[in-house]
């Protein structure tokens, strides 16, 4: 079965920064678009940040706009969100996703084909 793994979480106080980094099991993940959910305790997983295979395109959710950015490196068939400015309201697990096209990645993430076990992102005011 092939994996995603997330890296690069931890606590952090309110604006600072974190990079969150999803590595792919093998080389067919960079076949796919990619993206990031969050799931905050007692509410539903939100779509955060989503990128095309070609890394050439990006999608944000609104409240992560202007401060979070998404990569990805081919080479190394990893996936990366890099976190500035964070925010108490950023708080979550983080989760990497894989799915067929880039516009699967959104809410409610019924058709994303690959999840990472997620990582936890605490962020105090």
């Amino acid at each position: 079965q092939v994996q995603l793994v997330e890296s690069g979480g931890g606590s952090v106080q309110a604006g600072g920064s974190l990079r969150l980094s999803c590595t792919a099991s093998e080389r067919t993940f960079n076949n796919y678009a990619m993206g990031w959910f969050r799931q905050a305790p007692g509410k539903e997983r939100e779509f955060v940040a989503a990128i095309s295979r070609s890394g050439a395109n990006s999608r944000y959710a609104d409240p992560v706009k202007g401060r979070f950015t998404i990569s990805r490196d081919t080479a190394k068939n990893t996936l990366y969100l890099q976190m500035n400015s964070l925010k108490h309201e950023d708080t979550a697990v983080y989760y990497c996703a894989a799915a067929q096209y880039m516009a699967f990645l959104r809410d409610p993430a019924s058709q994303v084909a690959y999840w990472g076990q997620g990582t936890q992102v605490t962020v105090s005011s």
